[in-house]
């Protein structure tokens, strides 16, 4: 009794401790989520003599990873230099490549264009990153279905590629990080279709039913990022999520030729995506035993915003916002070399770039610079004009034929409120997704393909359906708008449907 009583008085002590103490505590996003304790603020005596499971291996738990870049195209050099970069963290901090599943077109390692041959960087001073990445998924190979049949786990619905999917179980984690285009409620990918909101939230539902997963946490760099999860992604799945930027806004490349700090002299491109960047050279730099998600996050944010409003953009997070407080090694394990390097012991991000591109003029930079390069009267500058002004060209169509078949089924008054519409925070894009699909595919049919630029029209094809035009409607003002379907390698003709 006497011992029962002593153990009774050092607990009490111990509560009290941590109460006096206090908890530091982190407030959630603008969107008011609920207040966070961190892991690394458990220090008190309450929480070492009562230490929770982390759930890392230890418990039994596998790391799964599936990586994606979803463009092709020297100009889209990032992305490929994005996803070849997180392998490599996630190599060195202990996951293994049977569980690592990469998806890249894989044509920027040995393209024409690329000034250093079979080597991909992310960063000016960077080392190569493209060494040793498993190429699973690469050409007509990366698509939707083999993407999503991934996540899932279904090998029957695979086609092509290393067969390779995230066969986890329930005590397993996974970590997603998908870097490309993007417009509201759609990801683009070097094959046709894109990647719908809907669809993707689909399947990670069906992931958890299947109680296939412990935690899942999906990194998303694209222009709208945020339209993605933005009233889909339900809260207690077990899926945490943050993005490049909001549901309205572009994201940015960074480390692009005129930008201080600038990519090697020899670069026309940009080396790299802001949001992206920040994310890992942060977690290349510390021990990730120690910091959080949420710590991340709110690094991240600050970076990607930038002093400069006019070239960053607004981190989000969605989903099961708790889960932030997990460590980062729970996803991405941790680079040994890193042990002695917290989250406070280290400055781990850059200095801010003087400036960002635009991820949707990232060709057009890339187009200029070549031109700007190139010996006068030459090949390859004739080439680097022809395709800066076919890029622009296609934009001018794209953007006009949009504003008209507005103005033919609103009215000249009307069409510019209802085409740029944004609904309120929380709300998702769309009512019925099958109709935005189908209303992307007439528009196509007669306009061309949206293309990755013009998947920013995806608000306007979304905000017709839900001013309940029908397919016939939108058909007959394409036709009208559209009176014959572009010849170049934009033509749907050609590249086939986006939806």
């Amino acid at each position: 009794m006497k011992n029962l009583s002593a153990a009774a008085s050092l607990l009490l002590l111990l509560v009290s401790l941590a109460f006096v103490a206090g908890a530091r505590q982190i407030s959630g996003d603008e969107n008011g989520d609920d207040f966070l304790r961190l892991p690394s603020d458990r220090g008190s005596l309450i929480d070492r003599a009562f230490p929770e499971p982390d759930g890392d291996d230890e418990a039994g738990g596998t790391r799964w990873a599936v990586l994606i870049a979803g463009s092709d195209g020297y100009w889209n050099y990032r992305h490929q230099a994005d996803i070849c970069h997180a392998y490599q963290i996630l190599k060195k901090g202990g996951l293994k490549d049977e569980n690592i599943i990469v998806f890249m077109y894989d044509d920027i390692a040995d393209n024409e264009e690329n000034p250093r041959p079979g080597i991909i960087i992310n960063k000016p001073d960077g080392d190569d990153v493209y060494k040793g990445v498993p190429k699973d998924y690469t050409g007509e190979h990366v698509n939707v279905n083999n993407f999503l049949a991934a996540i899932q786990g279904n090998k029957s619905a695979i086609t092509g590629g290393s067969g390779k999917v995230v066969d986890s179980g329930p005590n397993d984690h996974i970590f997603i990080y998908y870097s490309d285009h993007g417009g509201p409620g759609v990801l683009g990918m070097p094959t046709n279709p894109y990647l719908y909101a809907d669809d993707l939230i689909d399947i990670l539902k069906k992931k958890y039913a299947s109680r296939s997963y412990k935690s899942l946490v999906f990194y998303l760099e694209a222009c709208e990022s945020g339209s993605i999860f933005q009233g889909l992604l339900p809260e207690g799945i077990n899926i945490y999520a943050t993005t490049a930027a909001n549901a309205e806004e572009s994201s940015w490349g960074t480390y692009c030729p005129g930008e201080e700090p600038a990519p090697p002299a020899e670069y026309e491109t940009c080396l790299g995506d802001l949001y992206s960047v920040a994310w890992m050279e942060d977690s290349e730099k510390h021990n990730l035993q120690t910091e959080t998600l949420h710590q991340q996050y709110e690094l991240v944010k600050t970076r990607t915003a930038s002093d400069n409003s006019a070239y960053g953009s607004h981190v989000m997070q969605f989903g099961d916002i708790g889960l932030s407080k997990d460590p980062l090694f729970n996803y991405m394990g941790t680079n040994p070399e890193n042990e002695n390097f917290t989250v406070g012991s280290v400055n781990s991000l850059r200095s801010m770039p003087s400036r960002a591109v635009n991820q949707r003029d990232a060709d057009l930079l890339h187009f200029w610079h070549k031109f700007r390069k190139a010996p006068e009267g030459s090949l390859r500058k004739h080439k680097a004009q022809s395709q800066f002004l076919e890029a622009m060209s296609h934009r001018v169509h794209v953007d006009s034929s949009m504003m008209l078949v507005g103005k033919l089924l609103f009215g000249m008054e009307r069409s510019s409120e209802i085409l740029q519409a944004v609904r309120p925070a929380g709300q998702p894009l769309v009512d019925d997704w099958t109709c935005l699909k189908k209303l992307v595919r007439t528009f196509e049919t007669h306009c061309g393909s949206l293309s990755q630029y013009g998947m920013k029209h995806m608000r306007s094809i979304a905000n017709i359906c839900n001013a309940g035009i029908t397919d016939e409607q939108m058909a007959e003002a394409s036709a009208q708008a559209c009176d014959r379907v572009p010849s170049n390698h934009w033509s749907s003709l050609h590249k086939g449907f986006s939806a």
